[in-house]
């Protein structure tokens, strides 16, 4: 089961596959960062549905 890209709000896409909803950018980005903290292979990106754009969690000084 794929979900579907939401209308509003924030998600979590982990390795082309969206996996959670988030209502505010800055809780997308905790998330994410942790998620990546915990799974640095992973490729971790933000969907932002207002603007329809993705922007990938990379973790600095690592």
């Amino acid at each position: 089961m794929t979900r579907e890209l939401p209308d509003q709000g924030y998600a979590l896409e982990v390795d082309g596959r969206m996996k959670a909803e988030f209502a505010t950018r800055d809780g997308a980005k905790a998330g994410g960062e942790e998620l990546k903290r915990r799974f640095p292979n992973l490729l971790v990106r933000i969907y932002d549905a207002q603007t329809r754009t993705r922007e990938e969690i990379s973790l600095q000084g690592f």
